[in-house]
């Protein structure tokens, strides 16, 4: 029996035609109006560098869209996009009028899944994407950690480590969005438990450049060192509030505190040791009464 390979590890085609997705429909390359398409509202990938799709709009100009988008037909008859919102981008900006497209009936679900594999099979997503997709498919289809690592073909730690990066501080995960750090610092990062120290490391990550290894031994060192003590100063009680704790103290036969807000509102505190103390505190009650 022919064993089933890994599924990031074949193409996209190759995945949407496997047994637990539906693919009805002819599997031609049909040439669709550029008009008539839309985006994936699913879709993992939120950045498009401007440059970089100047690039590729050129291209097209003089070559064409090499590779076919691959589309979804939806109920008002627009087609929506499941892997090639970039190269749709560049095609309008090319000003062509068509483009090359696979026209597959998927559900709702799969055209999620295809179109975060797509994506990942070609590196084109940023750390942050890839565990908002992830995060996006547990949620909506009621997925575990493990089922999305059995339909994504992806390492059940990858996905976990991918997900704990949305614990971040919102200023890091732009910082992954933007790729000025990646995968391995941020995971060093979250060694770290205070966000106020998590960002203080990320500061020196872009200001020295910082490597993995050192960024993990700072980590190693904030996790151990004991936080200090804060210094503030003690403020002396008025004197008739320590006049009133001396009386008290000599009266209970114990340490007494009041404490005192500026609002008049206040409370008086006896403290004491042993159970001999206490039943003396009770004793002293009953013959005040």
């Amino acid at each position: 029996m022919a064993l089933k390979r890994n599924a990031l590890g074949r193409g996209l085609d190759s995945l949407i035609s496997m047994g637990d997705i539906r693919t009805d429909g002819s599997s031609a390359i049909s040439e669709i109006e550029v008009n008539r398409i839309v985006p994936n509202p699913d879709q993992p990938r939120r950045t498009f560098d401007e440059e970089t799709l100047e690039e590729l709009a050129s291209s097209i100009r003089e070559l064409g869209v090499v590779q076919p988008l691959t589309l979804r037909l939806s109920e008002d008859g627009d087609y929506q996009i499941i892997a090639g919102e970039r190269r749709w981008r560049a095609a309008r900006k090319a000003g062509l009028f068509t483009v090359p497209a696979y026209v597959r009936t998927v559900s709702d679900t799969e055209m999620t899944e295809m179109a975060l594999i797509e994506n990942i099979q070609r590196e084109d997503l940023n750390s942050i994407e890839v565990a908002l997709g992830f995060k996006k498919l547990i949620d909506t289809y009621h997925l575990t950690q493990e089922r999305l690592s059995e339909r994504l073909g992806k390492k059940r730690a990858t996905i976990a480590n991918h997900l704990r990066l949305l614990r971040l501080p919102a200023e890091i995960q732009l910082g992954l969005r933007d790729r000025k750090l990646d995968m391995g610092h941020a995971r060093a990062i979250l060694s770290i438990d205070d966000p106020k120290l998590q960002l203080k490391i990320y500061q020196r990550i872009l200001k020295e450049g910082l490597s993995v290894r050192a960024v993990e031994e700072l980590g190693r060192k904030l996790s151990t060192a004991k936080p200090e003590e804060p210094s503030v100063p003690k403020a002396s009680p008025a004197p008739e509030i320590e006049a009133l704790e001396k009386d008290f103290s000599s009266m209970f036969s114990m340490p007494v505190k009041v404490k005192r807000a500026s609002n008049g509102k206040g409370t008086v505190t006896l403290k004491f040791d042993s159970e001999e103390q206490f039943r003396k505190l009770i004793d002293t009650f009953n013959k005040l009464k």
